[in-house]
């Protein structure tokens, strides 16, 4: 009855998972998206509490309430300017499970080996849960089993560095440059090739110190695959290592042999990689390259940017826009950082209210995490149908009076397009600088998050209106008539 009842709900958890899933894919239908993941989250959570084999149910409930809580907090604290770094954190907390996880199983098997060696019947009949999956096994399923084990703490240790090097980048707290040791790739693959050798000897009974010694190096790996890409590129980083926490997640479903968690691996595994593969497709990068972090540097001397920024008032931009017809507004990270949607919704509305074409340009990398700025604009209560997609509106900008630039740089940097030493070359990028006139909405001088100089502030078409972004929109408010 509980193996039926158990199996059900993972049915019926994975079923709303999938759902879950498709409806992020609208922004109409994100919200109940979300509240499927909700739903199906709690019923495979108390299916296996109260399911065979749960043991000490009331100590597990105790951590789920305790890491709820925790949870509750952290979620009310953040900003969404920090949600990228939040989720690469997330990210590592599902790496360092999949690691503990592995050893527990590893310890299990170690136990049940020297109970067998003993052949004390009492023991033998105490053996119950994986346990006794291990000793009902043949030895080819146990080196099978070994191998699952192995897997999911290899990826689960690289997913671990690699998330907490991404969350120190996005944070701020490491530099965003592409840093590599002497070596570069080659030391990744001798760990790799290293790593493989560890698993030969362990499968053939070396001991766990084997086990020890790959997940040392799977640190390494994910720490200097994650160091050796540019900040540019993190937001396909941070989708990739979602990747990796679902493979490391159904690793380990494997080894427990719990099918909800293989179900839930594989759709976050490969939902994650489907997502990469489309980001690298926008950015003009090779996906394989992502996944070897093999990009973020750059082949020669960047080109030299001559000329001056100009700067210009409040007065000069309302002027512009007041007479303007055809408007883009191009959000990024620095609007995040200001909590400037509410005013920028709010100045799309009066302009709207005057007659005029406003429309927003999304680049598919704005912000530092897929979707960040089409969440914060339908949180600002912008309309769905004028925040449009690079693809969609790139054409437009030559015939565009006014394109104004909220915090963003490398997704308007012609750089990308005009030096090809440049660590964005060949990345599409919103061409704004071939509307009538460019206004940037910028608090200083310097470069943006991955470090590069930014040609477009230099243009005669352009002008820099700094200051905070969203004091600097509240000043245009009253003056658009």
């Amino acid at each position: 009855m509980e193996y039926g009842f158990t199996t059900a709900a993972y049915v019926v958890a994975a079923v709303l998972f999938i759902l879950s899933l498709g409806g992020l894919s609208g922004q109409e239908s994100a919200k109940r998206a979300v509240w499927y993941g909700i739903v199906g989250m709690g019923l495979a959570v108390l299916a296996t509490l109260i399911g065979p084999g749960a043991g000490l149910w009331w100590l597990s409930a105790i951590l789920i309430i305790g890491g709820g809580a925790i949870g509750w907090v952290v979620a009310t604290r953040v900003q969404m300017t920090e949600m990228p770094q939040l989720v690469a954190a997330m990210h590592s907390l599902v790496g360092l499970a999949a690691v503990f996880i592995g050893f527990n199983a590893e310890i299990e098997m170690a136990r049940i080996a020297a109970m067998l060696a003993s052949a004390d019947a009492d023991g033998l009949n105490a053996l119950k849960g994986f346990a006794l999956k291990v000793f009902e096994k043949t030895p080819a399923e146990l080196s099978i089993l070994q191998v699952e084990v192995y897997l999911g703490v290899f990826i689960g240790a690289i997913t671990f560095t690699g998330s907490v090097v991404a969350y120190g980048k996005l944070a701020g707290k490491v530099t965003s440059a592409a840093k590599k040791l002497p070596g570069g790739h080659a030391l990744n693959a001798g760990a790799a090739i290293l790593s493989a050798v560890l698993l030969v000897a362990y499968l053939q009974g070396a001991g766990s110190w084997t086990l020890v010694a790959m997940t040392l190096l799977a640190f390494f790996i994910g720490y200097h695959l994650i160091m050796g890409i540019g900040g540019a590129d993190m937001p396909v980083v941070v989708s990739m290592l979602n990747s990796y926490s679902g493979w490391a997640a159904a690793a380990i479903g494997f080894s427990l042999s719990n099918d909800l968690l293989i179900v839930v691996g594989a759709l976050v595994g490969s939902s994650g990689a489907i997502l990469s593969y489309i980001m690298c497709k926008a950015m003009n990068r090779s996906f394989v390259s992502v996944i070897l972090g093999g990009f973020g540097g750059t082949s020669g001397p960047a080109m030299e940017v001559t000329g001056e920024q100009i700067a210009i008032d409040a007065d000069g931009v309302a002027a512009a826009l007041n007479d303007a017809d055809s408007i883009i507004i191009i959000p990024g990270y620095g609007m995040a950082v200001a909590q400037a949607q509410q005013s920028v919704s709010e100045l799309t509305r009066k302009l709207r209210a005057k007659g005029k074409n406003v429309r927003f340009a999304i680049h598919p990398v704005a912000g530092r995490l897929p979707g960040h700025m089409n969440v914060l604009l339908a949180e600002a209560k912008v309309p769905y149908d004028i925040v449009l997609e690079m693809d969609e509106i790139n054409e437009d900008f030559p015939e565009t009076d006014v394109a104004i630039v909220i915090g963003s740089n490398d997704i308007v940097n012609p750089a990308a397009q005009e030096d090809p030493n440049s660590p964005i070359a060949g990345m599409p990028v919103l061409e704004c600088w071939k509307a009538k006139q460019v206004f940037v909405s910028k608090r200083g001088q310097g470069t943006g998050y991955s470090g590069i100089e930014n040609p477009l502030f230099y243009k005669d078409n352009t002008r820099m209106f700094y200051g905070d972004a969203k004091k600097s929109i509240d000043q245009l408010l009253p003056m658009i008539e």
